[in-house]
């Protein structure tokens, strides 16, 4: 039998581990040690408003998704440190028609995921419409449409719980922009199947003395106490406010447990508490860290005289402060290490989990092409002819995966002869936005530069024709290192990549971090419209010795 050479068996195990990489483990973000520790955040990616629950072995752990589509992100982890995204619970906005233009800022906000009677429940609130539930038996499969709960506008943030006798209740919080109140906590009866209130609820907690801005609250009972774990003191500054009571309707006691101290980690907050059979309690929490989103953290908590610790107690009065590094939770078993994932190459019939639109999507926005490991992106006529990206539906996003992190993204190009100004690319997403384009003119096809500070107000963009393209090919670009400083560059063989001149700083979108991802547009009505092929989008480590 002929022997393999060895760099045939060198290039087969580098495939490999390449292959094994893209799917399951990130190369720009990874929590667990690798020895028995973990680093936080153990997602640093923009889950905001964090809850988890726990089924047997299993953990899922939900976020607000305001906008973006698919919606309420379903993650999975065995050990509370490596999380796989298993789906969504929403494929749609509702109203359908309401979700098909971008609603920034709105949709849903954040949620809470319990397990009852065998089902998920995630229970949501949109403050312009109401308090939502979806449910299901499997939580990595389809979710039941959404049903609303309590139509009301300022109606935000609910969580359930389910009595030992049998009766349930709801507590929530209220949007001061579309309420007209906030920082006050109430808690309402619920049907005991969990699809309707059955009052109007009694205001439990008041913030604006010691908390202000309280919201976000997590119900639990323990011990013959009724807990409201709420966030309070604002999203970038604040801390973590517990209130106790042996009466659900209270009064509540109420103590600060978690606090940034003298740690870099700011406004530790708002987040979802479980128990593990060791006994051991742990806490996720989210950090605002600006263009980088609402990440993830996870804190060891302690019960001390029926109050929760959080973090580590440096001073015995019972205000904990966030860890950075931190034995794993004790859980049974060795799990291996997972990430969500980022790079894409594409092989898939449908699109990875880790892709979201910017509203409701059209059927004939993208395609798939599993076989020739491609996605196609059809050039989308914008709203109103706008040129503003802030107001395009088919932007095709996700997160920012880590502090620091390249993206390559390989296309080829077909546009369409009749029209110009169609414009394919890739981009850095948020209130100021930029972007590293092909647009169609009439004398060919030019690489362009494109960025606009203050979108959302309607900020001029300003572009730039940086060369005319003489091929169909080419490799795009985009590099981001702390402080969420972007270079975009481009190539067209894939190997010697040359920078544009400007260095773009990411910016927030509405009560969002900062996107990367793809678009196709055009400003002109045709019945057959250009396309782009993507070959694939990698995210990949920062070349240190390249300067910004």
């Amino acid at each position: 039998m002929r022997s393999i050479p060895f760099y045939i068996l060198l290039l087969a195990v580098f495939c490999l581990g390449y292959s094994l990489s893209a799917q399951n483990v990130s190369d720009v973000w990874v929590a667990d040690l690798g020895n028995g520790k973990y680093k936080n955040p153990i997602l640093h990616a923009d889950y905001s408003d964090p809850d988890i629950c726990k089924v047997g072995d299993d953990f899922y752990m939900t976020s607000s998704s305001f906008n973006a589509v698919p919606g309420l992100p379903i993650l999975h982890s065995k050990d509370l440190v490596n999380w796989k995204l298993i789906g969504y619970a929403l494929d749609e906005l509702t109203p359908e028609d309401h979700f098909s233009k971008p609603q920034h800022g709105n949709g849903v906000w954040a949620p809470s995921i319990r397990y009852h009677n065998g089902e998920f429940y995630i229970y949501y609130g949109d403050p312009d419409f109401g308090i939502y539930m979806v449910k299901t038996k499997d939580p990595a499969g389809s979710w039941e449409d959404p049903v609303l709960v309590q139509k009301g506008k300022g109606l935000i943030d609910p969580c359930p719980l389910w009595d030992k006798d049998g009766k349930a209740y709801l507590v929530h919080a209220f949007a001061g922009s579309r309420a007209g109140i906030k920082s006050v906590l109430v808690v309402r009866r619920m049907s005991p199947d969990g699809t309707h209130l059955l009052d109007e609820g009694s205001i439990v907690f008041d913030g604006h003395g010691d908390h202000p801005t309280i919201e976000g609250p997590k119900f639990y009972k323990r011990n013959g106490y009724y807990y409201i774990f709420a966030p309070a003191g604002g999203v970038p500054t604040g801390w973590q406010t517990i209130l106790r009571s042996k009466n659900v309707f209270g009064p509540y006691e109420d103590k600060i447990v978690l606090e940034q101290g003298e740690t870099e980690i700011n406004g530790p907050h708002q987040g979802g508490w479980v128990e593990l059979e060791s006994g051991e309690s742990w806490f996720v929490h989210f950090q605002d860290k600006e263009a980088y989103g609402r990440i993830v953290h996870l804190q060891p908590m302690k019960w001390k005289n029926d109050w929760p610790v959080i973090g580590i107690d440096k001073d015995g009065d019972g205000k904990g402060w966030p860890v950075m590094i931190h034995k794993k939770p004790d859980v049974k078993g060795d799990h291996k290490i997972v990430t969500p994932e980022d790079s894409d190459e594409f092989n898939s019939i449908s699109l990875a989990n880790q892709w979201q639109w910017h509203a409701n999507p059209k059927a004939s926005w993208a395609f798939t092409n599993a076989a020739a490991g491609k996605l196609r992106l059809y050039t989308v006529q914008s709203p109103d002819k706008s040129d503003n990206l802030w107001n395009v539906p088919n932007l095709l996003l996700q997160k920012f995966p880590a502090e620091e992190f390249t993206v390559t993204t390989k296309l080829s190009f077909s546009f369409n002869d009749e029209i110009t100004n169609e414009k394919i690319g890739l981009v850095i997403m948020g209130e100021d936005y930029a972007h590293l384009n092909l647009t169609s003119k009439s004398d060919g096809v030019y690489l362009s530069y494109g960025e606009r500070q203050n979108a959302r107000t309607g900020g001029e963009e300003i572009t730039k024709n940086i060369t005319k393209l003489n091929t169909d090919e080419i490799y795009l670009r985009v590099t981001v290192i702390d402080g969420g400083k972007c270079q975009f560059s481009y190539s067209k063989n894939g190997k010697k990549f040359i920078d544009i001149d400007e260095v773009f700083t990411a910016r927030p979108g509405r009560w969002i971090g900062a996107k990367v991802g793809l678009f196709a547009i055009r400003n002109q009505r045709i019945n057959d419209s250009g396309y782009a092929d993507f070959e694939w989008f990698r995210f990949e480590p920062v070349d240190k010795e390249q300067e910004y």
